[in-house]
């Protein structure tokens, strides 16, 4: 009896790997996306995170500041141009600081850095990193420079002399 349905020749140029072969690259895909998120910083702790320490009676030290990431950054645009918070909370996360979302706020003649208590090394910092003078940094006390801002650590306002640099 004669075959009804041709037989198709094989294609020698289609190569399928084994259900074993895609279960290992998914494997090693899965388990370097955890490592690559999961990855301790391996650099001499006296890069990150080096905190200035006081001396207690008695010769203890303890530690006065947190470590950059842990401090809570709003940048906020006192300008008329478009995106300039979001460029500096960029730039101002590269460094290492905690950002919250860019957001908008009155025009302002000069950038401003609040902080709150504790926090003026962090805006100090800041303001050097922006090239803007420490003369600008100012406590926070009850002020609301931005709507919901006055419980984060530092608050930036930036004035017309952030937009030129």
């Amino acid at each position: 009896m004669p075959n009804p349905l041709p037989r198709r020749p094989q294609s020698t140029n289609h190569h399928q790997p084994s259900t074993p072969v895609v279960l290992i690259l998914i494997g090693v895909f899965v388990l370097g996306t955890y490592f690559m998120v999961h990855a301790k910083n391996t650099a001499p702790a006296s890069t990150f995170n080096t905190l200035p320490s006081t001396t207690l009676p008695g010769g203890a030290t303890t530690s006065t500041q947190p470590p950059k990431n842990k401090v809570t950054v709003q940048v906020a645009n006192g300008t008329s141009v478009q995106g300039l918070a979001s460029t500096v909370t960029h730039n101002l996360m590269t460094y290492g600081w905690n950002m919250l979302t860019p957001t908008n706020a009155p025009r302002v003649a000069a950038t401003v850095i609040y902080y709150n208590p504790g926090y003026v090394w962090a805006a100090s910092e800041i303001a050097t990193t922006i090239n803007v003078s420490t003369s600008a940094v100012q406590p926070l006390n009850s002020l609301q420079p931005v709507s919901g801002a006055s419980g984060d650590d530092v608050i930036v306002i930036l004035g017309p002399d952030a937009a030129v640099k």
